[in-house]
C-alpha cells in the first residue's frame, strides 16, 4: 500500500500535515468502523455484552494483545490510558519516609506529577538522574542512570520511549540490574507498542504499562498494565469492585481484581485485536522501517533549520518514528498555534528542562513533503 493509500485509510482532516501522531495516536478507518460496529452492539443488548458475555470478550482481546507482546494473557489486563494504568501501582506500593524512586528528567509530565504525589503522601524521595544531551553512548546513560542508586532506592522507573525527548531509553540493563538489586523496576511504554517490536517476558520489567491508541492504531482509550506474576500481589486495584475476593474467580486473581470496575464502554479493548490484525495485513513493521528512514533522511534538514543539535544520533539505536529538535522560543503554545493557524501544520512544541522541543512524528500516512513542510512553516515562523 502506498503512502496516498495509507492517507486514505485514516480519518485525518485534510488540508493538515499531520506530524503528531505521539500525542494522541490516529485510528485507521477500518479499525475504527469495528470499534463503531461494537458500540452499537453494546447498546442493542448491553446486558449480554456486558453481562453474559463480558468475560470470554475480554478474555480474547487479552489473549490477542498478550500475543502480540509476548506476556502471558494473565499478566496484563486492559486500563483507559497507560497513565492510569502506573497510577494502580504508584499507589499500591507502601513507600516509606527516606525510600528513594530513581528516575531521569526526561519522564512524561503527567508520571512526573503521579511520583510526586506519591512520594510526598509517604515522605519519600524522588531521584531524577539527568541524562544528558546530546546522548553519545548506550554505556554513559546507563551508568548515568546507574550511579543514583543507593541502599534506600526502592522503584526504578524510566520511560521506554521518552515522551518529550523521543529517545530510545536503554532499559534493558538497568531492568536486570534492578533485579539483581531488589528494586522495583517500572516502565512507562506509552510511546513503545507499535513504534518498536516488545517481548515484555523476555524484557523482564516488573511492571509495563502502555498505550494501543498510540502507534498500534487502536481507538482512543485502549491501553494495558502487564505486572510480573512474582509481584501481582503487591498491586492493588484502583477501584474495587465484583472482582475483589470474587464469587466466581478466573484463572488470574490479577485479572479478576482489575479487569471488571463497573459499568463502561469495553469497546476500544474489544478493537484491539482489530488493530493488530490491520498491522498484521499491511505489513507494519515494513512500514514503520520506512517511516524511520524517512525521518532519518530529513533530520539533517531539520536541524539546519531549526539551528540546534541532535538531542542523539539518528540511528535505530536512539530514534523510531519520532525525533525532539530544540528551537528558540520562549512561547511553545503561541508558536505551535502559529504553525498551526498560519501553515496548517500540527507538531507538538513542548517545555523540558528549560528548552523548547519540537518533535515529529512520522507514520504511514505521512510523504516526505510533509517533512518539508514543517521545515518551511518553522523557518518563516521562527522569528516570532
Amino acid at each position: 500500500m502506498t503512502t496516498s493509500d495509507f492517507r486514505a485509510q485514516f480519518l485525518l482532516e485534510p488540508g493538515i500535515t499531520f506530524l503528531n501522531h505521539g500525542s494522541f495516536g490516529a485510528c485507521p478507518r477500518p479499525v475504527f468502523e469495528e470499534y463503531q460496529r461494537l458500540q452499537l452492539e453494546l447498546e442493542q443488548q448491553p446486558v449480554r455484552f456486558l453481562g453474559r458475555e463480558f468475560r470470554d470478550r475480554m478474555a480474547q482481546a487479552r489473549a490477542d494483545l498478550a500475543a502480540y507482546l509476548g506476556a502471558d494473557a494473565d499478566d496484563l489486563v486492559y486500563v483507559p490510558n497507560a497513565t492510569t494504568g502506573l497510577n494502580i501501582v504508584a499507589k499500591s506500593l507502601n513507600l516509606q519516609a527516606g525510600d528513594e524512586v530513581l528516575t531521569t528528567d526526561h519522564e512524561y509530565g503527567a508520571l512526573d506529577r503521579t511520583w510526586t504525589f506519591v512520594c510526598r503522601k509517604a515522605g519519600a524521595r524522588i531521584v531524577r538522574a539527568p541524562v544528558r544531551v546530546p546522548i553519545e553512548s548506550v554505556e554513559e546513560v546507563v551508568e548515568g542512570i546507574w550511579s543514583h542508586v543507593t541502599d534506600r532506592t526502592r522503584v526504578l522507573f524510566l520511560s521506554h520511549i521518552t515522551s518529550p525527548t523521543a529517545l530510545i531509553l536503554p532499559i534493558e540493563p538497568l531492568i536486570a540490574r534492578a533485579r539483581d538489586a531488589g528494586i522495583l523496576s517500572i516502565i512507562d511504554g506509552a510511546h513503545a507498542p507499535g513504534q518498536i517490536p516488545l517481548d515484555l517476558t523476555a524484557l523482564g520489567a516488573d511492571v509495563y504499562a502502555g498505550n494501543c491508541h498510540k502507534w498500534m492504531l487502536a481507538p482512543k482509550g485502549a491501553a494495558f498494565l502487564h505486572v510480573r506474576q512474582a509481584v501481582q500481589s503487591r498491586i492493588e486495584p484502583l477501584v474495587v469492585s465484583w472482582g475483589w475476593e470474587s464469587e466466581h474467580p478466573g484463572p488470574s486473581r490479577f485479572v479478576d481484581h482489575h479487569e471488571w470496575t463497573g459499568t463502561r464502554d469495553i469497546s476500544a479493548f474489544l478493537t484491539v485485536p482489530a488493530a493488530i490484525r490491520f498491522m498484521a495485513d499491511n505489513d507494519w513493521w515494513t512500514v514503520a522501517a520506512r517511516c524511520r528512514q524517512m525521518l532519518f533522511e530529513h533530520h539533517a534538514n531539520l536541524l539546519a533549520v531549526t539551528g540546534g543539535t541532535g538531542l542523539s544520533p539518528a540511528t535505530p539505536t536512539w530514534l523510531a518514528q519520532m525525533a525532539a529538535f530544540e528551537i528558540a522560543t520562549d512561547d511553545p503554545q503561541a508558536f505551535q498555534k502559529r504553525l498551526h493557524d498560519e501553515h496548517h501544520v500540527e507538531v507538538p512544541i513542548v517545555r523540558w528542562n528549560e528548552r523548547s522541543l519540537l518533535r515529529v512524528s512520522v507514520n504511514a500516512y505521512n510523504r516526505p513533503d510533509d517533512l518539508d513542510t514543517v521545515a518551511r512553516a518553522f523557518a518563516s515562523t521562527r522569528s516570532f
